[in-house]
């Protein structure tokens, strides 16, 4: 499953991160992977030797699998970025810093107006609003800009002989090759990230193999060509399939009474008349309408912005299972149809600096000659590249971390 996916490779959404622009966060526009080049491995030979029998055990043709491995081979670049994943914790601030930056939205809107007419059949077809299917292209490629180029082949075989996780890429692996298989691309054209997600909206093989349509009845299910109608409609067809609720929000903001004590969390669900009479009004201080069962939500706290969400909410959680991600999808979507920002206020961070507090720390180390790549208020790595670096020329200990402190003595 594609929430699976998330889970097991890539922690929370470092997909989803990967092609923003957030200058400070230290994730500016890149092409989608570095490249990679296949090296002579003895061991990964004998093992893909070993591994064409299980393969035709599993109904793979040979002349599929010869077809497959022609070209295929050891990716060392792939080991490297699956030892070396980093793992960022991001505030729900800094995560639609980056999700809903005012690039992503406007990138969106152009790309929604191009792809009006195919969303609207889409929409028709599977009953997922489209704004909500742009929004996942927007998170998963940047509306396709970062597709990923590493041959999906080498690198699944790749990741499946150095064992880590090895029964999970073969299983990837084996539906790979009935992709290939069943005529859908082939292998020269079957690329993605270097742990196999693929295409527009990045599904791995066993969810393309359960999910992925074929819109317009040409026998191909293509979800990695310029054309992204086959991308777009196997994301709404597998949102259809997992429940979603056509006319129903993933959730609104809302305000929260004074002194509310909860419960929050998706594992409490309530009815909206229930919620309203514990002081749960929206943002313009409304009852929120019956759109079903309802949770609440504060990421960040009681002092940070709050969410009912619905079913929509639940179903987006299979696509990625974290909730920053369904969030910034719900947002981005929201924003696309023309719907407004967060209006709750974030409260300051753990070192006490606020979104502001951060951006003019980034502003003021780059014109003092540290460049911390834009002034998007996340602290990422090419932020703490810079702090560090001045950190360093002031005689400091260069930890990387900003603080007020910091920012005064630059003012």
């Amino acid at each position: 499953m594609q929430a699976t996916r998330r889970a097991v490779l890539f922690g929370i959404s470092a997909t989803a991160l990967a092609a923003c622009s957030g200058g400070g966060s230290g994730f500016a526009p890149r092409p989608a992977e570095p490249a990679m080049r296949a090296v002579p491995n003895a061991a990964y030979d004998a093992w893909v030797a070993g591994f064409r029998g299980r393969a035709a055990a599993s109904g793979i043709a040979v002349s599929t699998i010869d077809s497959a491995f022609r070209s295929a081979g050891f990716l060392p670049g792939v080991i490297e970025r699956d030892r070396n994943q980093t793992e960022f914790t991001r505030t729900l601030e800094d995560y639609l810093a980056i999700a809903a930056s005012d690039e992503r939205v406007g990138k969106g809107r152009a790309a929604y107006a191009r792809q009006r007419g195919v969303l609207a059949e889409i929409e028709a077809r599977y009953g997922v609003e489209s704004q909500v299917v742009c929004a996942v292209w927007g998170l998963e490629s940047f509306y396709g800009e970062r597709r990923g180029t590493v041959p999906v082949i080498s690198a699944l075989s790749t990741l499946a002989f150095e064992g880590r996780r090895g029964a999970f890429f073969e299983s990837q692996l084996i539906a790979a090759l009935k992709i290939l298989q069943n005529g859908d691309v082939s292998p020269q054209g079957m690329t993605g990230s270097w742990a196999g997600a693929m295409g527009h909206t990045q599904f791995i093989p066993t969810s393309y193999l359960a999910y992925a349509v074929d819109f317009r009845g040409d026998g191909r299910r293509d979800i990695w060509s310029e054309d992204p109608t086959d991308a777009l409609a196997s994301t709404a067809a597998y949102l259809a399939r997992s429940g979603w609720t056509h006319g129903q929000p993933w959730g609104v903001e809302v305000r929260l009474p004074q002194g509310f004590s909860g419960p929050l969390g998706r594992s409490t669900t309530r009815s909206p008349s229930d919620w309203a009479a514990a002081g749960v009004r929206d943002m313009d201080g409304r009852v929120v309408p019956n759109h079903g069962p309802a949770s609440i939500l504060a990421p960040m706290g009681l002092s940070g912005p709050a969410f009912m969400v619905f079913r929509n909410f639940t179903v987006i959680t299979r696509y990625n299972n974290a909730e920053n991600y369904v969030i910034g999808v719900g947002h981005l979507s929201d924003l696309l149809r023309g719907g407004p920002a967060i209006r709750g206020s974030f409260p300051p961070d753990a070192r006490g600096m606020t979104k502001p507090d951060r951006q003019d720390l980034q502003r003021r180390l780059t014109a003092a000659g540290f460049d911390t790549g834009g002034s998007d208020g996340v602290i990422g790595p090419k932020s703490r590249e810079a702090i560090s670096a001045w950190q360093r020329a002031n005689g400091m200990t260069p930890t990387g971390e900003p603080s007020l402190e910091m920012l005064a003595r630059l003012r």
